[in-house]
C-alpha cells in the first residue's frame, strides 16, 4: 500500500503492535505475515516487540478480545432485558455497528479462515452467534421463524463483505442491511400473551 497508513483506533505502543499486525494479516495473510516484519513496520526492535507480545497468535487473541469485547457486552446487556420487539430491533442495531466498527478484524476472519481454523480463537465465535441467535429465536418457534432468526445474522455478516466491493455510501449499505435483518427477525417475532 502505498502512502502513510494511519492507525486512528489507539495511540499507545501495544494498540499500534495490535493495528500494524492486523493491517498485515488482511494484506499478506496471517502465515505470511512474521514478527519480524510487524516490527519493521512499527519501526521498533523485535525485542520492544517481545515486550507486548510472544507471539502472533498472542496479537490476534489481543485483537478479537479488544475488537469482540462490544459484542460480548452486547450480549450480556441484551440477556438481560424482555424478550420484546423493540428490544430485538435495538439488539440488531447495537450489533450492526459493533459488526461495522470490527470490520477489519472480519475481514481479516474471512479471508484467513484456515488458520482461524488452527487457533484458539475460531470456536469463540461461533460460541458467540448461538447466544445471539438465542436472543433472537422464541423457544417455541415453528421451523420457518427459526430460519427466518438464522437468516437474519446470517444476513449481518455476509452483508459486511458482499457488499464491501458494491460501489455505494458504506454506511447506506450498513442500514440497507440492518433494515432486512429487522424485517426478518420482525417476521420471526411472536409476543406471548401478558403474564398477569
Amino acid at each position: 500500500m502505498g502512502g502513510t497508513t494511519q492507525h486512528p483506533r489507539r495511540g499507545n505502543t501495544r494498540q499500534r503492535i495490535q493495528d500494524v499486525a492486523l493491517e498485515l494479516f488482511v494484506e499478506q495473510g496471517y502465515e505470511k505475515t512474521s514478527l519480524r516484519e510487524i516490527a519493521e513496520h512499527l519501526d521498533v526492535t523485535k525485542a520492544a516487540l517481545y515486550y507486548h507480545f510472544k507471539t502472533k497468535e498472542d496479537i490476534l487473541i489481543s485483537l478479537v478480545e479488544d475488537l469482540t469485547r462490544p459484542v460480548d457486552e452486547l450480549i450480556d446487556w441484551a440477556y438481560e432485558q424482555p424478550r420484546t420487539l423493540e428490544n430485538k430491533k435495538e439488539i440488531l442495531r447495537r450489533y450492526s455497528a459493533a459488526l461495522r466498527d470490527a470490520a477489519p478484524l472480519f475481514r481479516f476472519i474471512q479471508e484467513n479462515q484456515a488458520a482461524v481454523r488452527e487457533l484458539s480463537v475460531g470456536g469463540n465465535f461461533k460460541d458467540r452467534v448461538i447466544r445471539l441467535l438465542a436472543l433472537f429465536k422464541e423457544p417455541d418457534a415453528s421451523l420457518v421463524d427459526q430460519v427466518r432468526c438464522v437468516s437474519a445474522l446470517f444476513t449481518m455478516h455476509t452483508g459486511m463483505f458482499a457488499f464491501r466491493d458494491i460501489e455505494g455510501d458504506p454506511e447506506e449499505k450498513r442500514k440497507a442491511i440492518l433494515e432486512v435483518s429487522t424485517e426478518l427477525i420482525t417476521k420471526a417475532h411472536h409476543e406471548s400473551a401478558p403474564q398477569a
